[in-house]
This record gives structure tokens, sequence and C-alpha cells, in this order.
């Protein structure tokens, strides 16, 4: 019997319709897209009175201006870390992968300690007037944490949540990752986190400084004579 011209036309697509079927499918995309998350350290801030103010002098180093006496400061040290979650799949040659990096980025100023000299009695009024002071320091690493936090939470995403996993050679992916988070994004982050230096030194204005030595009737620029 001849055959219909309808059932040869027929074969070329169940063919494709085959070939373009689940065997054919990316194992990669059963993995979750890349992620970061950003979370800013709320520290809490530590106050103590055990050093006398020629100590603090020396402390502040290069950040006092010259011939200033340091009668309270406020240190804080750059914190970053990084958590990292890495969902890995091997494809059946064994020679790539495929990797989703989920990645959590912690920051802040830790640990946050505000020295007040111990030549003045907590409670007098030189005391609060130092102390007063400090916590402008302390606002103010606080007020450029916050406003660089959506800076550093575009720049990673850019940079890593890219809406697809992550290939190459297998064993290579998760190394990569973390030795470009150590030897680029921490010092890069720190370096943002440092540049309050800046607004610190607005705090510390030969006004301000005058203000606070003149204040109390006078009592602290006498005890600093």
């Amino acid at each position: 019997m001849r055959r219909s011209p309808l059932s040869v036309r027929c074969r070329p697509l169940l063919l494709l319709m085959f070939l373009a079927g689940p065997c054919w499918a990316d194992p990669c995309e059963q993995l979750a897209k890349p992620s970061v998350r950003v979370k800013l350290l709320d520290e809490p801030v530590s106050v103590d009175s055990q050093y006398g103010f020629k100590t603090l002098t020396i402390m502040g180093g290069k950040i006092t201006r010259p011939g200033n006496t340091v009668l309270g400061l406020t240190r804080g040290t750059a914190i970053v870390k990084f958590e990292t979650h890495f969902t890995t799949i091997v494809e059946r040659s064994g020679q790539w992968e495929c990797t989703s990096p989920q990645l959590t980025m912690s920051y802040g100023f830790s640990p946050m300690n505000v020295h007040v000299a111990r030549e003045f009695t907590e409670g007098s009024c030189a005391y609060k007037e130092i102390y007063q002071h400090e916590l402008r320091h302390v606002k103010t690493y606080q007020t450029h944490l916050a406003g660089i936090e959506k800076d550093l939470t575009d720049t990673l995403n850019a940079r890593f949540a890219t809406g697809g996993p992550w290939r190459g050679p297998v064993g290579q992916s998760r190394a990569r990752i973390q030795q470009e988070l150590t030897e680029r994004w921490v010092p890069f982050i720190k370096r943002e986190m440092n540049r309050v230096d800046a607004a610190q030194a607005l705090v510390d204005s030969p006004e301000e400084y005058a203000r606070v030595a003149n204040s109390c009737n006078g009592d602290i620029r006498k005890l600093i004579r």
C-alpha cells in the first residue's frame, strides 16, 4: 500500500519534540539563584574611664589636632565577615560543575569603645560634657554605616547575584569565590567603612574643642592645665 504523505511529514515533528524533552534539561536550572544578604552589626557600646587624658592623647595619635589634649576618645574596629553556603551540581563527565553561592555579609565597628579621661568623675558636669561629645562620634559611626548599606548591597549583588549559577571546572568555584571575598571584597568594604574619618574630624572642630574645654565654669580647662 502506498504511504500517505501526511505520515512522512509528521516524523520530523515527533523527533523535535523528543529532543526538547526533559532528558535534555540543564540540571543547573535546579539550583536556586545566587543571592547576597547584607547585615549591619548591632554592637553594644562600652564605656570606661581607665585611662587618664595624657594616655588618651597618645592613643588618639594621628587623629588628634596638634596642641589638643584628648579628654575623651571613641574607637571602633572595622569588622567584615562573610558567611557562605554553596549548592553544587557536577555534570555527568565529572569535569564541570555549577554552583549557586548564597552569601551573607556582616559589617560594623566592633568593639565600639567610649573612653572618658579618669580625671573626670562620673556624674560630674565635666564628665557629662565629654561623654555627650563622644556620643556624637558614636552617632557619626552609626550614620555612616547605615548610609553605605544600600551601595554595598547593590555592589555585591551586581557581582555575585548574577541570576544564574556559576560554572567552571570541578572543585574550583568555591575556592575562587572564597579567595575573591578575602582578597578583594573584605578590603574594599573596610575602605568604605573607614571613610567615616572625614566626618569624625568635623565633630572635633576647633570650635567644639573650645566649647567643651571652657564648659562647666572652666573646670575642665583648669584641670588639664
